[in-house]
């Protein structure tokens, strides 16, 4: 069961029918008092959350929803107008495992809490993607059974984009979550890291894709 938590109905009702639509179990509220409740009854497998909030701020839900047993591991996304790099960092940091600013389209809200429910859903540590073999825990990365040795930053990018495979990443959000809020750097740094990245995967490197004017993504079908 999804659990939304916004205060704007109308978003509130869009996002709860959209999510019906493609099959998934979802609820609304418009109050935090009510989305407690409804924790106590039934834990949710994924909690999207607004900041701004009456009754009791997002961050604040937030933090309870991590200090909690039950709900300490629930993945949750923050979707707020705030999109200042501060609040993404303070949302991050508190434990939110993804964030989308308003306006934001349906289609990337959808691929994202697919992103984490598969996240949630897969034997932990281990991903294989073709003959591409990924244990972040251990940091190791095979292709067809040989070793391959990243850059640290490469090996960020690579387990991002693995964990998150069907969603897309701009080059800024890259930056973001693999270099830091206070990078000063290009852009451009991320095509060079990604170029080099691709080289070392050999034919696996092929699976990340170039998404025109956008950013990065590894395809569902890889």
């Amino acid at each position: 069961m999804i659990y939304l938590v916004e205060d704007d109905e109308s978003i509130r009702d869009f996002i709860i029918y959209t999510l019906k639509s493609q099959g998934m179990e979802a609820a609304g509220f418009g109050l935090p008092s009510k989305f407690w409740k409804a924790v106590e009854n039934k834990a949710p497998s994924l909690v999207i959350l607004d900041l701004m909030l009456p009754e009791e701020d997002g961050l604040h839900i937030l933090k309870r929803l991590r200090a909690a047993p039950g709900t300490e591991k629930t993945p949750i996304i923050l979707l707020t107008a705030k999109g200042t790099e501060y609040d993404k960092v303070v949302g991050l940091d508190a434990g939110a495992d993804d964030y989308v600013a308003k306006p934001f389209g349906m289609l990337e809200l959808l691929s994202r809490i697919r992103a984490l429910l598969r996240r949630t859903e897969k034997a932990p540590g281990e991903y294989r993607l073709g003959s591409l073999y990924l244990c972040p825990e251990k940091h190791v990365i095979r292709v067809d059974g040989e070793d391959i040795v990243l850059t640290q930053k490469e090996f960020q990018i690579l387990c991002l984009l693995v964990e998150n495979r069907g969603v897309v990443f701009t080059r800024a959000q890259l930056i973001d979550r693999v270099w830091g809020y206070d990078f000063d750097g290009e852009t451009r740094t991320v095509d060079v890291h990604i170029r080099t990245l691709r080289q070392k995967l050999k034919a696996c490197g092929a699976y990340i894709e170039t998404v025109r004017g956008f950013g990065y993504k590894i395809g569902e079908g890889a």
